[in-house]
């Protein structure tokens, strides 16, 4: 699968050849300029998508589960609507992922130990969930990460060992970053757009035609939007047969440090 490393190596190679073989015959500057290019390309598709494992190797699902079991994540959080949240999976049995930023759990602690104390799991989401995190520095993305691990683990007593990019973006900072703090890199195989647009039917149909065991959907507790599609979801699951898993039970890897 091609990642960073060998997308700058083929890329070099592919512009040395064109330098040995302007020794001998014409080369046309374009053609420098579409390698150019072309890596440009790769990069910014590579780096948009954690699914691609780019430049980190992220957990986006399971796809050795045979079993009709499947984990839901919540990003953004925690706020007032991420109460809501709780009492829908309560009543559905189901238990979720709630990847929170650093800052909101300071303005809500009391909700992050309701997100325990209901039987959910908790991971980092940096502090501010920046727009510009993707242009970060090595260490101003461990500190991000670093900050928001201190802050639950002051809140819940527990060190956190997942995480996820903000916009599920990457680059080599990011990666540097992680190799330094040792976190586990969770992405999702489903995303449910809910973020992006407040049309309940197509968000849910989205999910719906994307479900299969094994897989990990993206949602956020930050509108209220996603209350209602998360209640038709769940039922769906239900009638369907689906069991709703921790993702320490789909990934069987631990959330926290022992």
């Amino acid at each position: 699968m091609l990642n960073y490393k060998k997308t700058n190596i083929i890329s070099l190679l592919v512009l040395l050849l064109l330098v040995i073989l302007s020794c001998f015959i014409t080369i046309n500057w374009k053609w420098f300029l579409l390698v150019f290019v072309l890596r440009f390309v790769v990069l910014l598709i590579g780096s948009s998508f954690i699914q691609l494992n780019f430049h980190v190797t992220a957990f986006c699902n399971n796809f050795l589960e045979k079993e009709k079991k499947i984990a839901l994540t919540f990003d953004d959080g925690p706020s007032e609507i991420t109460l809501q949240v709780l009492e829908i999976l309560k009543k559905f049995n189901a238990k979720a992922t709630f990847f929170c930023i650093g800052k909101n759990i300071e303005k809500h602690p009391e909700i992050l130990r309701k997100i325990v104390s209901d039987g959910h799991l908790v991971g980092n989401h940096s502090y501010n969930h920046s727009h510009f995190f993707d242009f970060y520095r090595k260490k101003s993305v461990v500190d991000e990460i670093e900050k928001t691990n201190a802050i639950i683990e002051n809140v819940i007593a527990k060190k956190v060992t997942f995480f996820r990019p903000p916009y599920g973006v990457t680059n080599p900072s990011i990666r540097r970053a992680l190799q330094q703090t040792k976190h586990h890199v969770i992405g999702w195989n489903i995303r449910s757009m809910d973020g992006i647009t407040s049309n309940k039917k197509y968000i849910i149909k989205r999910i719906k035609n994307r479900i299969k065991p094994g897989g990990i959907v993206l949602l956020h507790d930050t509108s209220q939007n996603s209350i209602e599609v998360l209640e038709q979801l769940l039922q769906f699951l239900e009638e369907n047969k689906y069991k709703v898993v921790s993702l320490e039970q789909l990934l069987n890897i631990k959330a926290y440090e022992d």
